[in-house]
């Protein structure tokens, strides 16, 4: 492929919280070669922690669109599709024991963004040229949620629940459910993706050659 005369293709990949993105996506990025696909993604775009606005107990809501530097994060998913090289500081989540790297994003024929608000930010949803939702049944979310937050964020039960149904569901139901009908492709996600990974990956396959 020509990057100079041919634009990467963007495909933009969202879905409600423990939908299952992540996993789906670490499937879909080793089905290609590297130089083949990039992947950048909306968490490496949250404000600083104080300006993450708290709800009514005083507990940081990270699940607002307000929380995202999607005027930054636009830019970069623009300049990449212009053929720049883009650098981005990683978001640690105020985690004092990691040292945040700085992330280099390398165009390529097939550009994945990916995050709960890629399709509600209008400037973001503007630059995908395909779009995918990743979704699974409820109580299969809630329990992925449980576990990832316990593994990765040192959340217990009470944590996540309180988080789940005063911030993640509230946020799942006004912002990113009503825009599940604009999709190009719905994964459902509930046990396994096989087919519908097969699908997306058959046809992104044309994109760049192979």
């Amino acid at each position: 492929m020509d990057h100079q005369d041919t634009k990467p293709f963007i495909v933009g990949i969202t879905g409600g919280s423990a939908s299952g993105k992540t996993f789906f996506m670490k499937s879909l990025l080793s089905s290609f070669g590297e130089g083949e696909i990039c992947r950048i993604s909306q968490d490496n775009y949250y404000r600083p922690i104080h300006e993450i606005p708290k709800d009514q107990n005083g507990v940081e809501n990270f699940d607002l669109p307000e929380t995202i530097d999607h005027q930054l994060f636009a830019r970069h998913i623009a300049e990449l599709r212009q053929g720049k090289v883009v650098q981005q500081k990683e978001y640690t989540f105020n985690n004092p024991l990691l040292e945040p790297k700085v992330l280099t994003f390398t165009p390529t024929p097939i550009i994945i963004v990916e995050g709960i608000f890629v399709f509600y930010f209008s400037e973001i949803a503007q630059l995908i040229d395909l779009k995918v939702f990743v979704d699974a049944k409820e109580h299969i979310k809630i329990k992925r949620r449980i576990i990832r937050d316990n593994n990765e964020r040192g959340y217990d039960l009470e944590d996540v629940l309180y988080r789940w149904e005063n911030h993640v569901a509230p946020t799942y139901d006004k912002y990113i459910k009503p825009l599940r009908s604009e999709a190009d492709l719905i994964i459902n996600n509930h046990h396994k993706f096989d087919r519908g990974l097969e699908v997306l990956v058959s046809y992104l396959k044309t994109k760049v050659g192979t």
